[in-house]
């Protein structure tokens, strides 16, 4: 949902780009490899050159076996449709096109490096055969099957003619000036012969002409790499459009399991409340009754005692309400209902035990499901700072960009926060993810520390 973002997404004029960093060093944290040669020099001795060329020339016979497969299952299932076979063997044909898409999926993931989800396995609702051969021709991905095995072909020529050109021309001329004895001694020839005719011929025998060649050989063995994965980014295409899951299995996929996180949320929310109840107020309660109830005993034979004791419950009472209060505030505040998030965010930055600065720049006020996922995103990054950070001054900026509400907390801290599996900003994401919102985490080690929050509008 959201692509790569630095500290400063934003131009504090309502303007915005998506993007989200946080407390916690992800792949930004990550050491970059250092190399001696620029990239197109050391293209052709990188592992990643070999691997796609191998795919190329593994492609062509895979890919003739796919074709010639689906265009015969194809032909015999539809010359046989008017009996009732043909409906069967085409069910199968399908289903076998769908074992070539493993092997395809397998062969990419392990070449390519690209790693496509298995789309969701056909299953008839009766569980007999009729109703198995039903779901796999109603399978749009049976049929996108079947589409790559007769698309793939065509391409995979192609791609095996190109490749195999530029790679056997440029090492056979890389390398010409180490062979080129061959034809004079097992030819008769002075070498490799560049024109020739009735009248005259020409050769590249001179110490200039096997130089040429060897350059022209360097060119094209550098050039190659790059035509390759040309080529390839063409059968990653395919693989991931045709080969994986659709977008829809895709979508439910994801909502399914954004929809174990809210629920796992909501439990783990309903067990802190009960926990703050018995632990706090109720206990607290419990207490306030039992010594109301000495006060009221001593009431007729000690009054000072029992006027003492009313004066201690009554500031137990007190307590008991702030711990209500509190409570309630975590569930919901009612500054965020009656005045929006510009009043929420600034009662929980005066509670902060860093100076924080607010700005919100708000023209209207999202759904109140994103509105309040916003104020607990806010308070949770802030309890972080005020535990974690060591930072002297804080800042929190929320705006709306296009149907997105953005926001940033930004500290002045000492920064290695991380949103790993485990932590609490690892927590935090999920919650964000289980509404389509994002939390991206800027934090390098030494500071500053800037989280970027980034939610659905649904205004």
């Amino acid at each position: 949902m959201a692509t790569a973002y630095g500290p400063d997404t934003r131009d504090h004029k309502g303007s915005g780009t998506r993007g989200h960093t946080g407390q916690g060093a992800g792949p930004q944290g990550q050491v970059p490899v250092k190399h001696f040669l620029p990239a197109a020099l050391r293209a052709p001795l990188e592992a990643r050159s070999w691997r796609e060329l191998l795919y190329v020339l593994l492609s062509l016979p895979l890919s003739t076996a796919m074709f010639v497969f689906a265009i015969t299952m194809t032909s015999v299932s539809a010359g046989l449709l008017i009996t009732f076979i043909g409906i069967p063997l085409l069910a199968v044909g399908l289903a076998a096109c769908r074992g070539f898409g493993v092997l395809e999926r397998a062969r990419a993931r392990g070449l390519l490096k690209l790693d496509v989800a298995e789309p969701v396995r056909v299953r008839g609702k009766s569980g007999g055969p009729m109703s198995w051969i039903g779901a796999v021709l109603k399978s749009g991905v049976s049929w996108r099957h079947l589409l790559y095995a007769l698309l793939h072909f065509p391409w995979a020529v192609f791609t095996f003619c190109v490749s195999v050109t530029f790679w056997s021309y440029g090492l056979a001329a890389l390398t010409y000036p180490l062979w080129h004895w061959v034809f004079p001694v097992f030819a008769g020839i002075n070498g490799l012969q560049l024109y020739g005719d009735r009248t005259h011929a020409e050769y590249l025998d001179s110490p200039v002409e096997l130089a040429a060649t060897s350059a022209v050989g360097l060119v094209l063995v550098l050039v190659s790499p790059w035509i390759v994965r040309g080529l390839v980014s063409v059968d990653r295409l395919m693989v991931s459009g045709l080969l994986g899951p659709s977008a829809l299995s895709a979508r439910v996929t994801e909502l399914e399991s954004d929809r174990g996180v809210v629920v796992d949320t909501a439990a783990a929310d309903l067990r802190r409340i009960e926990r703050d109840l018995h632990d706090g107020a109720q206990a607290r309660l419990v207490a306030l009754a039992m010594d109301l109830g000495l006060a009221k005993e001593k009431l007729t034979d000690d009054p000072e005692a029992a006027a003492r004791m009313v004066d201690e419950a009554h500031g137990e009472v007190k307590v008991a309400l702030q711990e209500l209060r509190d409570l309630a505030r975590g569930i919901h505040p009612a500054v965020l209902t009656d005045r929006g998030l510009d009043a929420a965010l600034s009662a929980i930055a005066s509670r902060c035990t860093v100076p924080v600065t607010v700005e919100v720049d708000l023209d209207a006020r999202p759904a109140q499901a994103i509105e309040g996922i916003a104020y607990f995103t806010v308070s949770e990054l802030l309890q972080n700072v005020s535990k974690h950070a060591r930072a002297t001054r804080a800042t929190v900026d929320v705006w709306r960009t296009s149907d997105r509400l953005m926001l940033q907390v930004t500290d002045n801290g000492r920064g290695g926060a991380s949103a790993a599996a485990g932590s609490g900003l690892a927590g935090l994401t999920e919650r964000l993810d289980a509404v389509d919102g994002v939390l991206v985490v800027h934090s390098p080690a030494g500071g500053p520390t800037t989280v970027t929050a980034e939610l659905p509008w649904r205004g």
